[in-house]
């Protein structure tokens, strides 16, 4: 019986649905392209100016405004000399206040900030500082980052680097202008989410039959994602609208809200969705590739096994993330002393919660999905056999030629014997 080895070519059964599905999310990225949305900037807040602090100039703050310093809780009062380094009065010298209250920055001598110039300010003061510049900051650990990833993972490392700035310029450039444009947010994420899709994982993984499959087995989990997550926002009624921002953010722009609510539940599952499929793809062609004999049945039971690992300690990581994101709040609520009831069926954890019982789901369908395509697309081709060799016959020995001559001394027979 011949045996069968595993064939890195992409499966014409896959193709059906990848190219159905990647012209689909060309066109949706065509026909949702946002178009005027830099008209709509809100200007009302001022405009953010860098600068260089100089010098700081601590005072005792006023006992006159001390119920203002106490409401505001401004322990510290005086001026602060900065040069402005961008905007129209760029090189120019200005004093303002010392950043006071929760969370304000604390700047000293050389510190680069940001300051928020309104010209129409009632106080009269039209400079402000709101934060630290951390542009080289940021700058140098991204750079550290991109060195490290190159380092380890050599030219994949560097794939994934173009992975990852193709995901953010979906991201920034198509998602989020396309949501302020007036586009229902679950659409937009759904396109924008296949758009990542299909760009990461071709970029880092390359065109071949384990990579395909992994796309397939996120698409069809995307689509059961979205499904849950929809039919959980409608069973808690749930209308995305959960602090400040999400309030100015109703008020100001046409967006429906419950919509961008399942939009982010969509973005944050695909993270964790495409690690697993394309783990339990590579681990079924990996184990195909070990028992060539194995049939799709053998391989989903193996796959499946360690699928179920990996899940369990992803789950783990999705609940975490969420959980952590919210970490602030948390701490709030308890601080708050309500009962546990009323803490776990308000909006805000409500929505914690569907967020991680949806995204947990979508990632409990992936595994199985995805583990019986790379088992059932697992094509084999045969392995020739080698032709036999027969092997030598043995040949008798040679006789050893009679010596020339026979020394009587040393022969154990005497000549009369040989004669």
């Amino acid at each position: 019986m011949n045996h069968v080895l595993p064939n890195d070519a992409v499966p014409r059964a896959a193709l059906w649905i990848l190219v159905p599905a990647a012209l689909a999310t060309v066109l949706g990225m065509i026909l949702l392209w946002p178009e005027g949305v830099e008209d709509a900037a809100i200007e009302a807040y001022g405009t953010e100016v860098d600068g260089s602090v100089v010098s700081v100039h601590e005072t005792e703050c006023d006992e006159a405004d001390a119920e203002l310093n106490e409401q505001l809780q401004a322990t510290v009062c005086g001026d602060v000399v900065v040069r402005l380094t961008s905007g129209e009065f760029s090189g120019e010298e200005v004093i303002v206040d010392v950043p006071s209250g929760p969370g304000a920055p604390v700047v000293d001598p050389g510190d680069g900030v940001i300051l928020i110039y309104t010209p129409d300010s009632v106080s009269g003061q039209q400079f402000h500082i709101i934060d630290h510049d951390r542009a080289n900051a940021l700058w140098a650990l991204v750079i550290a980052f991109a060195l490290a990833v190159i380092a380890f993972g050599r030219w994949k490392g560097l794939r994934s680097l173009f992975s990852l700035a193709a995901t953010f310029a979906v991201v920034l450039l198509f998602m989020v202008p396309a949501i302020l444009d007036g586009s229902s947010p679950i659409l937009v994420a759904t396109v924008g989410s296949a758009a990542i899709m299909l760009v990461s994982l071709y970029l880092s993984h390359g065109w071949n039959r384990t990579t395909t499959v992994a796309v397939v087995g996120t698409l069809a989990s995307l689509v059961i994602t979205v499904l849950l997550a929809e039919a959980a926002v409608r069973v808690a009624m749930l209308n995305g609208v959960l602090d400040e921002n999400t309030t100015n953010l109703a008020l100001q722009y046409p967006i429906d809200m419950s919509g961008l609510l399942l939009a982010g539940i969509l973005i944050g599952a695909l993270g964790v969705i495409d690690d697993v499929t394309v783990s339990q793809a590579a681990t079924v062609d990996e184990v195909a590739k070990a028992n060539p004999k194995w049939g799709p049945a053998r391989l989903f039971k193996s796959g499946m096994r360690v699928g179920r690992d990996h899940l369990t300690s992803v789950v783990n990581t999705l609940v975490l993330a969420y959980a952590g994101a919210s970490l602030p709040l948390l701490v709030l609520i308890a601080a708050a002393g309500r009962p546990m009831e009323q803490v776990l069926t308000s909006q805000t954890i409500a929505t914690e919660i569907v967020r991680s019982v949806a995204g947990t789901l979508g990632l409990i369908a992936a595994v199985p999905i995805t583990t019986w395509l790379a088992a059932a697309l697992a094509r084999r081709t045969p392995r020739e056999k080698a032709p036999k060799e027969k092997a030598p016959k043995p040949k008798p020995p040679k006789p050893e030629p009679a010596a020339a001559s026979w020394d009587e001394d040393e022969s154990p027979y005497p000549p009369s014997h040989l004669r």
